[in-house]
């Protein structure tokens, strides 16, 4: 292959020829001063006329940007490795914000019935601790659906309206009663009677807008002073009722 690149290169080299002189006599070689340094003289030869012929010096030269490709297209891309290990699980975040109030549901059931009440009564008496309690109830007269917790002495509201609530307590001689109708965690109306030697029975009775999940019971205050309720296990003394008055989708 290097003898077809070296061909066109020989055939654009002009090649030298010496006249002899019109008088006869050789033309004197032309010299120049460095050729000691390049080597023994190039070989002569004698053309047809007598003349002598100086062989012209070839030197070799190569492009060697005409041996360089152009450069080729990207290969494809490799198949991805393996995974690695999997890492240990980091440390659980701090808690998020509160997210805010989701929207209203559905309408429910135009057939359900919109109705709601109750009537528990209470056997035993009850004195003030360092804590406020809610007052317990141990007999159930009324308790449609079972929207009344007898575990933990509280009205939870299905059916949104206007609801009616009453409560009648017994006091205790010489003790002061003091007690709170409760709409979840705020005091609605309070029931109370100053200490006597005589017990009363006392009575309290309101009407609360309701709404879905809220909560009404009955609270005894804690003991900055002494108060309590009296009942026994013949009597019921103690009773707390309710009932929907108005739905508000009817």
């Amino acid at each position: 292959m290097l003898d077809l690149l070296l061909f066109p290169v020989l055939l654009c080299i002009p090649v030298v020829m010496l006249v002899p002189s019109p008088g006869g006599a050789p033309p004197p070689l032309c010299r120049r001063c460095c050729d000691h340094l390049d080597g023994p003289p190039a070989p002569q030869t004698t053309d047809q006329l007598g003349g002598l012929n100086q062989m012209p010096e070839v030197r070799t030269f190569i492009n060697m940007t005409i041996l360089k490709g152009d450069k080729g297209d990207r290969g494809d891309r490799g198949t991805p490795g393996k995974s690695g290990e999997e890492g240990t699980p980091g440390t659980r975040g701090p808690m998020g914000p509160k997210g805010t109030k989701g929207q209203a549901g559905i309408p429910g059931d135009p057939c359900k019935k919109q109705d709601a009440a109750f009537s528990v009564g209470r056997r035993k008496s009850l004195h003030s601790v360092d804590y406020y309690q809610a007052l317990l109830f141990d007999t159930e007269f009324v308790n449609l659906y079972s929207h009344f917790d007898m575990f933990k002495g509280k009205f939870y509201c299905y059916v949104p309206g206007i609801y009616f609530f009453n409560v009648n307590i017994h006091t205790w001689n010489f003790k002061e009663t003091y007690l709170h109708i409760m709409r979840n965690n705020k005091e609605q109306a309070i029931v109370y009677a100053q200490p006597s030697e005589r017990s009363i029975m006392q009575s309290q009775s309101l009407m609360l807008p309701l709404d879905l999940n809220d909560e009404v019971w009955v609270r005894l205050y804690k003991r900055e002073r002494e108060n309590a309720v009296y009942s026994d296990d013949v009597d019921i003394y103690i009773t707390f009722n309710g009932y929907l008055i108005k739905p508000t989708q009817e």
